[in-house]
């Protein structure tokens, strides 16, 4: 490792880092447009998040949270992969841990696989739903403590645990004013 001494004008102070933590959307990524991929990805970009990554859940993991069929994983995994390719969204990676898995995960596994690989602040990006069918499993409070939700639009219902922890979330379409913030709570 070299002493040499570097040069610096007067008074020059090292840029701040205003990038950190890590946006995690979790879905099937059934249901939803490009468009909202991109509010998602806008929502990151707002929030000064360092990553932004896409958790695209199993088929048995889909049918055990809400009862409804799903399309097969490779199947979801290829159009978010074809989304990221005609919009250019380099900066948004795909975890395919679950993928790797062929099989049910629960949300405690997910979340433990991505705490423990991604930077923090950990910050979960959900629609209204999954927020409501999260909220609903015992674990909630354990894990609510650790991250932070991000729900995608507001909620029409809301679930009385999520009420509870209403300090824990926030909507992402009222972030118009977070634009000119440099912080992320």
């Amino acid at each position: 490792m070299s002493h040499a001494a570097e040069r610096v004008p007067y008074g020059y102070e090292p840029p701040i880092e205003r990038n950190r933590g890590t946006l995690i959307y979790y879905d099937s990524f059934e249901r939803v447009s490009d468009e909202e991929l991109d509010a998602a990805v806008e929502t990151a970009e707002a929030r000064s998040f360092a990553r932004i990554v896409l958790y695209l859940i199993h088929e048995e993991t889909v049918r055990r949270m809400s009862k409804l069929p799903a399309v097969a994983y490779h199947k979801r995994e290829k159009r978010l992969l074809e989304w990221k390719r005609e919009r250019g969204m380099e900066q948004a990676e795909i975890d395919g841990w679950e993928g790797k898995r062929k099989k049910y995960t629960p949300i405690d596994a997910a979340l433990r696989h991505l705490t423990e690989t991604l930077p923090a602040p950990h910050f979960l990006y959900l629609s209204p739903e999954m927020a409501n069918t999260f909220a609903s499993f015992a674990s909630f409070e354990d894990w609510i403590v650790k991250i932070r939700l991000i729900l995608a639009t507001e909620p029409e219902e809301v679930h009385p645990r999520l009420e509870r922890y209403r300090d824990r979330w926030d909507v992402a379409a009222g972030l118009a004013e977070c634009h000119t913030s440099d912080t992320v709570f």
